[in-house]
């Protein structure tokens, strides 16, 4: 008796390193991951129709201006893909940057729209430089739009 209860944990032991030493080498969330990325890679190397979105401008500039006003600009673009264009979301870089868009409206292929853009210059004196990024369903996901304005102190 006093053999067999010191061997059942060494035959234990032993048996549990064979298996998972065996079980390793077998998994088959691998095989899924690689089928996975192969999938994706032909996906995106496919010819894919992305829609894709031409902006008549992807700069603004609003030249001199006095602190606290409130400039606007106009960005027109174009689909010219081959699917419909779907603008996600915009976002300005700070408070200050307010995009309007396309919200839940696809832009057919050809088809045309706005993002309307506006600046409060209030307490931002100086040379400023903001960004519009736009989320889509474009190939790069990602497009940029900048304004910029010297905003000159109001004249008391």
């Amino acid at each position: 008796m006093k053999f067999i209860k010191q061997t059942i944990p060494t035959y234990l032991i032993a048996f549990l390193i064979a298996f998972f030493l065996t079980s390793c080498g077998s998994d088959p969330s691998k095989k899924i991951k690689k089928e996975n990325i192969e999938t994706t890679k032909e996906r995106i190397n496919s010819d894919f129709d992305y829609p894709k979105i031409e902006f008549d401008k992807s700069n603004h500039d609003f030249g001199e201006i006095i602190d606290g006003e409130i400039v606007e600009t106009t960005f027109t673009f174009t689909n010219s893909g081959n699917s419909d264009l779907k603008i996600l979301n915009a976002s300005g870089s700070c408070g200050c940057t307010v995009p309007e868009y396309p919200r839940d409206s696809p832009i057919k292929p050809g088809e045309s729209g706005f993002i309307k853009v506006k600046f409060d210059s209030s307490n931002k004196p100086g040379m400023q430089r903001k960004t519009v990024t736009l989320v889509t369903n474009t190939s790069t996901g990602k497009e940029l739009l900048n304004i910029k304005a010297f905003v000159l102190p109001k004249n008391n």
